[in-house]
């Protein structure tokens, strides 16, 4: 909201000598946001002059281009120029040539001298052109900074001025004054007027505030007989809330169209950020600004019948003011005659209505629409206005009466319209609902010891009707605040009203016993595991196709009940994630394709699991009013249950190439080692076997499982046809872990084990058994056999063919022993890998290879 400072000096104590900046200052303190300044003078500065026209002599040049060459007096005559500078006249005429013809001899028009700046950083200075010196430019509107305007010269007359020869004309059309423009928030709707931010200056420098609709409001007249007929009929209210509640209307009729809109109020519209566009719509606008609230005029004569405000029908169409034709929607609320549809209520007026050069009859309508309904409305037919934007944010209901009878006095004043006295005012609108205050409250929310007496006068202030009780008081919000619904908005009024800067600033102190949950804690420690290996964390949309679901999802490839959103972002992914991988690799794709090639990501985020999930079909509970317990049983049901997962995709090399690096790709063990850190993280022991998954490689697949069984996720390769059809880089690797379920099996504590101090016994074993005996169950095997002296066992290598049975493989398997309190001897160590051997024997049919 822009708000120039002369308008504002008309309601609230400014000094004369108070910027904008000044303004802004002020009225951070109750709460408003400075956004900017907007001071005309800064782009302009003088010598501008009025000046008449003495003489012009059209010359043609070689060029073809007529221009004039003039004479223009800017000092009275008889007087003395007091001016100097280089290219000023003394005699106080200047010769000028021009390039426009819309003027002529004695017209008075606005000059710059030489020594003048115009918007641009255009200088004006005497010289040489088309033959003559040109010591001066006679301004258009452009170039003055104040209209978009070109077509010709600025003529004086045409605006309804005549001013004394030489005066100064950037006083003259009001570019000495300066705007400070304030960021509105949605709830303070009411400071979208001058009279609303009149009133928050008149707060924050705790001076009264004379409210110009209080002392208008008694001249206004009742609703008469032969008001212009108007009906509500909104058969679709949003919400319970019906469109409109309040709507009044004014004819006034005799007024002069070619009347030009005075140049004070011209300006005021300009500095406010609003063009002037004819003089009953300027009236409108102007209206608008000092109240909030919105006007709309109608050529009367053009209207057939009475009017009607309603919903839009289907297959309606409405040619708006700016020339396009729309087809409305049945939500829109409009404003109809007994042709159709004649304006979109609150947000643009219709063209065939339009106020012309032709209008001597003007309809004046002030109305009150609901928010909700002019919001949706605005942004449907992507048609933000003036208006939309006040009414969005809420306007007086009981504005609309005192607004209309303002337009009227001015239409009389400035176009010279009478009144015809007919008077409509359709009112369903509601006194404020009244909110008890706690005497205390305000104290004990704020900490600030408030005083009876300070409560009271905020609250008056601010238009509330305040009546003391036994308890506090019982307080009714004046009608422009729409966002006063309990206690708590009371006290931030008191607090904004008294000053922000009396809150004590004490740092509250932080409860015993709080932080992280154990499970937020262990979530922690695998993300940071990750990223310490050198993983790259990513956040990936939860929104995928149903083939998706199935491919990654299912370890069969079978169809998986899916979460289906009522209003999906794309047509292409209309469902919820069973899986975390879909997005991840898509992540993945984009970066190779930015090109990044050696990638290790990761995400931990929930899926979204349709079984066992109860369709729910009953109308979502409203808003404002609490569930009942069936009600909220029915809606966690309806919930689907989101475990959380983590997955990673694996591509590239895991290192890039340099002097003495050779880089190694990365395969299923990286993936499989992933699945290890993140387990160990929370003390969880993994068991890997053997597994299959559609999506993964027949033979590179690992099963992950507890200790006591639980599956939790799958690894290794993707599958060759699935990297190819996906465009993926060869041998891309992946891994996904119930991270819910991992959790659930986290060690309630993580013992060290205690690190022996005595030397490490080797030995080696390479076992054959069949081929179809899992090699991680033979390493259990062995481990379980070897005894409490076995420190470590892995495998090393597995071998099938020559010198090997058909049907049979070789393993081998590095065991290290240790002992805590002694040097293990020879015999000790191979006893240990006789054990070992003998177990693998008597479970697996295993003999050491020869």
């Amino acid at each position: 909201m822009r708000v120039p400072l002369s308008w504002l000096r008309e309601y609230a104590p400014v000094p004369e000598d108070a910027t904008a900046e000044d303004v802004l200052a002020t009225l951070v303190k109750v709460g408003l946001e400075e956004e900017d300044v907007h001071r005309p003078s800064d782009s302009l500065s003088g010598p501008i002059v009025v000046g008449q026209v003495l003489s012009m002599e059209p010359e043609t040049h070689s060029n073809g281009k007529t221009v004039n060459w003039c004479s223009v007096r800017v000092v009275p005559e008889g007087h003395e120029q007091t001016l100097t500078g280089k290219g000023i006249d003394p005699s106080g005429v200047q010769g000028i040539i021009c390039g426009a013809h819309n003027f002529s001899v004695g017209d008075k028009v606005v000059v710059a001298l030489p020594g003048a700046v115009l918007p641009g950083d255009f200088r004006i200075s005497a010289r040489k052109t088309y033959g003559h010196i040109s010591a001066g430019m006679i301004a258009s509107v452009r170039e003055l900074g104040i209209g978009d305007d070109h077509d010709g010269i600025l003529v004086l007359s045409r605006i309804g001025l005549d001013p004394e020869i030489g005066s100064d004309a950037l006083e003259l059309l009001g570019l000495y004054d300066s705007a400070a423009e304030v960021n509105v928030t949605p709830d303070r709707g009411y400071a979208f007027s001058i009279r609303g931010i009149a009133r928050e200056y008149c707060h924050a420098v705790r001076a009264p505030f004379t409210d110009p609709v209080a002392e208008l409001a008694p001249s206004v007249p009742k609703p008469t007989a032969d008001g212009f007929p108007v009906t509500i009929a909104d058969d679709a209210p949003i919400h319970g809330r019906a469109g409109c509640n309040r709507f009044a209307v004014r004819v006034v009729e005799g007024i002069d169209p070619t009347v030009p809109t005075p140049p004070w109020l011209v300006s005021r519209l300009r500095l406010a950020g609003v063009r002037s566009v004819s003089l009953p719509v300027d009236v409108s606008n102007y209206v608008m600004l000092e109240y909030g609230q919105p006007i709309h005029t109608y050529d009367a004569d053009t209207l057939q019948g009475g009017i009607t405000v309603r919903r839009a029908s289907a297959g309606e169409r409405l040619t708006t003011l700016d020339g396009k034709a729309r087809e409305l929607d049945a939500g829109d609320l409009v404003i109809t005659d007994e042709s159709g549809p004649v304006g979109l209520a609150g947000v643009m007026g219709g063209a065939s209505t339009e106020v012309g050069d032709s209008t001597t009859r003007v309809l004046v309508e002030a109305a009150r629409f609901d928010e909700v309904s002019v919001a949706r409305t605005a942004r449907r037919h992507r048609l933000p206005s003036e208006a939309s934007k006040r009414y969005e944010r809420g306007v007086d209901p009981q504005l609309a009466p005192v607004a209309a009878q303002r337009v009227v006095d001015l239409l009389v004043e400035l176009a010279g319209g009478t009144d015809t006295g007919r008077v409509t005012d359709v009112d369903h609108t509601d006194r404020p609902a009244a909110i008890e205050l706690p005497a205390g409250y305000p104290a004990a929310r704020v900490g600030v010891d408030y005083s009876p007496e300070v409560v009271e006068r905020s609250l008056v202030a601010i238009g509330a009707e305040v009546t003391e009780t036994a308890d506090g008081w019982t307080v009714v919000p004046p009608s422009w605040r729409p966002d006063l619904l309990d206690k708590e908005d009371l006290v931030e009024e008191v607090a904004r009203l008294d000053g922000y800067d009396r809150i004590p600033e004490r740092l509250p102190v932080a409860p015993p016993g709080r932080g992280f949950t154990r499970s937020q804690a262990a979530r922690r420690r695998v993300a940071t595991t990750l990223a310490a290996a050198g993983l790259t964390e990513v956040l990936s949309y939860p929104f995928v196709s149903q083939a998706d679901n199935d491919l990654w999802a299912s370890p069969t490839g079978e169809h998986v009940p899916s979460v289906k959103l009522a209003n999906p972002i794309s047509e292409a992914q209309p469902m919820l994630r069973a899986s975390v991988l879909p997005g991840l690799v898509e992540v993945l794709k984009r970066n190779r394709s930015r090109g990044f090639r050696d990638l290790a990501l990761y995400e931990i985020g929930h899926v979204f699991l349709a079984d066992g999930v109860v369709a729910d079909t009953q109308p979502v509970p409203p808003l404002g009013v609490r569930p009942g317990d069936q009600e909220l049983e029915r809606l966690n049901a309806a919930v689907p249950d989101q475990p959380r997962k983590l997955a990673a995709v694996l591509a590239g090399n895991d290192a890039p190439a340099g002097p003495w690096v050779t880089p190694r790709a990365l395969d299923w063990q990286d993936a499989l080692d992933v699945a290890e850190l993140a387990a160990r993280a929370v003390g969880v022991e993994l068991t890997v076997a053997q597994g299959s998954h559609h999506a993964f490689h027949p033979g590179r697949t690992a099963r992950l499982s507890t200790s006591d069984g639980v599956d939790i996720g799958v690894a290794g390769e993707l599958h060759p046809q699935l990297v190819a059809a996906q465009g993926l880089p060869e041998r891309t690797c992946a891994v996904e872990l119930d991270l819910s379920a991992l959790l659930d099996h986290e060690s309630a504590a993580v013992t060290a084990e205690t690190i022996s101090g005595y030397p490490a016994a080797t030995q080696d074993v390479a076992l054959v058994v069949d081929a179809d005996v899992p090699a991680a169950e033979l390493l259990a095997t062995v481990r379980r056999g070897a005894g409490e002296l076995l420190e470590t066992a892995e495998v090393f290598d597995v071998y099938a063919g020559t010198g090997i049975p058909q049907g049979k493989k070789s393993v081998a398997i590095a065991l290290r022993f240790r002992a805590p309190d002694r040097t293990l001897t020879a015999d000790e160590a191979s006893q240990a890998r006789e054990n070992a051997v003998a177990a693998a024997r008597r479970e697996h049919g295993a003999e050491i290879r020869s």
